[in-house]
């Protein structure tokens, strides 16, 4: 399906990226903490959202 080199090439791209995201998250850090503080309620709560809908429609199946 995907040649070795895609496949290298994918990869070496994704853990490049996981690397960037955290370098730039720890460094951005204070900030977060500044201006999301309270967030991690949203996320909760939509993390309930889909969790409520896939057992809705698990249920009625």
């Amino acid at each position: 399906m995907f040649t070795k080199g895609q496949l290298v090439f994918g990869i070496l791209f994704a853990i490049v990226f996981v690397v960037v995201l955290i370098y730039a998250y720890r460094k951005d850090i204070q900030l977060h903490k500044k201006y999301y503080k309270g967030s991690i309620w949203v996320l909760i709560a939509f993390i309930s959202f889909i969790l409520l809908l896939v057992t809705i429609k698990w249920l009625f199946q």
